[in-house]
């Protein structure tokens, strides 16, 4: 069975977000082995400077590749990635095969260009801003879905 890991950047606070988080990871269970990681945010002041918030993204960089599995097919969410429906969401996961999928969703800075360049693929869930606790549930609905769809499931209709 497909491992499909989700790396954030932040941890959940609200309980709806991560009632929401649990409900997708235990219908994902059915199609794949789910998993959430969490990392910590960095501290940066109210009001940082663009040099302290390169900083802080390139050390959040360095914690998401000591926490990155070996041979997997690496796709960060940002800003600048492509924007694909559900169903090119669907024929994308197909396309990549079998391997591990890791999704990266950075914190409220986003993610380090280095990490974004490492990638095999890069995606934006819309050009509307959305906090990354929500995108998390956003993504994972949308990686359900995708299964679904590629199960040839009534679920996407």
């Amino acid at each position: 069975m497909q491992r499909v890991v989700l790396i954030c950047v932040g941890k959940l606070k609200e309980r709806f977000y991560a009632e929401a988080v649990a409900e997708y990871v235990k219908r994902l269970g059915r199609f794949c082995k789910p998993e959430i990681v969490e990392l910590p945010e960095e501290r940066l002041p109210q009001d940082p400077s663009p040099a302290q918030v390169e900083a802080a993204l390139f050390k959040e960089a360095q914690a998401i590749r000591d926490r990155l599995p070996h041979a997997s097919h690496l796709v960060a969410l940002c800003v600048e990635g492509r924007q694909p429906s559900s169903e090119e969401l669907a024929r994308l996961m197909a396309s990549w095969g079998e391997k591990r999928l890791v999704f990266l969703i950075g914190g409220s800075f986003g993610l380090h260009d280095s990490i974004k360049a490492e990638a095999n693929a890069t995606l934006s869930m819309s050009s509307m801003t959305f906090p990354h606790h929500l995108a998390r549930v956003m993504l994972l609905e949308q990686v359900y879905r995708a299964y679904q769809i590629n199960a040839g499931s009534r679920y996407h209709k």
